[in-house]
């Protein structure tokens, strides 16, 4: 999934408990859910940033030597302008794009 071009807030947000709870009925279920893609999201994120970053990356042994690269920096500024992946997930549930299911009514 493109986490890039989200319509997620980039800062906090008061949300309806309503609509979140809508779909499940459940305000706690629903939180859960959120939470378990939130961090399947963060996990994503993270993968695709370390991969970047790895390009990169110079091994030697020189500890005096310290560069600064400028493309580097610019995919951390990146990846740090993104919403932050509960938002993501939120706006996700918000807009039925999480599939769950209950073993239960299974």
């Amino acid at each position: 999934m493109d986490y890039k071009d989200t319509n997620a807030a980039l800062s906090t947000v008061t949300y309806d408990k309503n609509q979140i709870e809508a779909p499940t009925k459940n305000i706690y279920e629903a939180i859960s859910i959120i939470a378990k893609r939130a961090e399947q999201i963060n996990g994503d994120l993270k993968k695709e940033l370390v991969d970047k970053l790895d390009e990169f990356a110079t091994y030697n042994d020189s500890l005096e030597e310290v560069f600064e690269n400028k493309e580097q920096i610019e995919v951390s500024k990146f990846y740090e302008r993104l919403p932050k992946p509960t938002a993501i997930a939120v706006e996700e549930w918000l807009n039925d794009k999480v599939y769950y299911r209950t073993p239960e009514t299974e």
